[in-house]
């Protein structure tokens, strides 16, 4: 008995000896805590955060970036968060510019995701590598769609691909996400898509007003404003097979009977415009000021305030962030050899 009553004792004195140790621990990391993080947010305090949008105003990416910029700016206190536009070359300017800035915290922004297409085959005019940017997260996965204008004599996508004449598609520049994707496009479904670069913003929007192109291709959310006022009929959906209002008549590419070669090509399209609506970081970001970034953007898109702005402007949110959005970069850039082939025959 007494060697039971000892037994007992010794066991409450490493129970005691252990729960002081743990508190111990959990008071030293919280008090670390809160001595590294304030640092790091305090070194926004007074300064201006640069959102660099890689095309013009107006347009889609545009519009995302002045959402999340002034709900950043809302979680890094004292910050400014101002919106540059720096367009050219299909986002490859804005891209190069936001990859060559110091890595102080202080320069971010977005830019295509088609410019995954130019990396993986060595596109003329690009300084960065995507796998070594500051990757802080991403605010959608895409829905693309492949509209008409209204007043053409196209109603459906079979339409489109049994025109005897080329379809001119406008896109923002040689080696954007929607000149790329139209060859693609045109090669693995197949149709007669010709895609005319150099309408950036909302201009491949009055193209098709004008009636100087029958079809264009893009994000369902830049589009929206198009398909709303009925000047354009959406007849191909791809990308994100999120269930969107309005586009529950519309046949999605992923239920289109297609070659192995060309189903290869469209996953890849799929797998790149589900990482819609990217912001990055230049590489080699303190790991501190990196963490408050994206703390900061984790924030503003999970914002109650952002979420009803968002919906008042019709863009759809489907946000992931970090380490995540850095392995979808990867994995994207990361193709099969017979992928490249295709890749390079179709996008010369």
């Amino acid at each position: 008995m007494q060697g039971n009553k000892e037994e007992i004792v010794t066991t409450k004195s490493r129970c005691s000896f252990f729960v002081v140790g743990v508190f111990l621990f959990l008071s030293f990391a919280a008090t670390f805590d809160a001595a590294a993080a304030p640092a790091d947010i305090s070194f926004f305090k007074g300064k201006t955060v640069t959102y660099i949008v890689s095309t013009k105003t107006g347009g889609g990416y545009d519009t995302y970036a002045r959402l999340v910029a002034k709900y950043m700016q809302k979680y890094l206190p004292g910050s400014k968060v101002i919106v540059k536009n720096v367009p050219g070359a299909g986002h490859i300017v804005g891209a190069n510019t936001i990859y060559a800035a110091a890595p102080d915290g202080l320069t971010i922004g977005t830019f295509n995701t088609g410019l995954v297409y130019g990396q993986i085959l060595g596109q003329e005019g690009i300084q960065f590598d995507l796998n070594k940017f500051s990757w802080i997260g991403k605010a959608n996965s895409e829905t693309r769609v492949v509209i008409v204008g209204a007043k053409t004599p196209y109603k459906t996508f079979k339409d489109l691909q049994d025109s005897k004449v080329p379809i001119k598609m406008p896109s923002s520049g040689v080696g954007s996400e929607d000149h790329n994707e139209t060859l693609i496009l045109a090669a693995a479904l197949p149709v007669k898509f010709q895609p005319i670069p150099g309408y950036s913003g909302k201009e491949a929007e009055m193209a098709i007003l004008r009636g100087e192109v029958p079809a264009v291709l893009g994000s369902y959310t830049g589009l929206y404003g198009l398909i709303l006022a009925k000047e354009g009929r959406p007849v191909l959906q791809y990308g994100s097979e999120n269930k969107i209002p309005g586009l529950e008549n519309v046949p999605h590419i992923n239920s289109m009977k297609l070659s192995p070669a060309s189903r290869n090509m469209v996953n890849l399209v799929n797998a790149i415009d589900i990482i819609g609506r990217l912001t990055a970081a230049p590489p080699g970001m303190p790991a501190g000021r990196l963490e408050v970034l994206r703390d900061a953007y984790k924030k503003a898109l999970t914002d109650p305030d952002l979420i009803k702005d968002a919906k008042k402007s019709s863009l759809d949110l489907d946000p992931a962030y970090g380490e995540e959005v850095q392995k979808l970069v990867a994995a994207s850039i990361n193709q099969p050899a017979e992928n490249l082939k295709m890749l390079r025959d179709i996008i010369k």
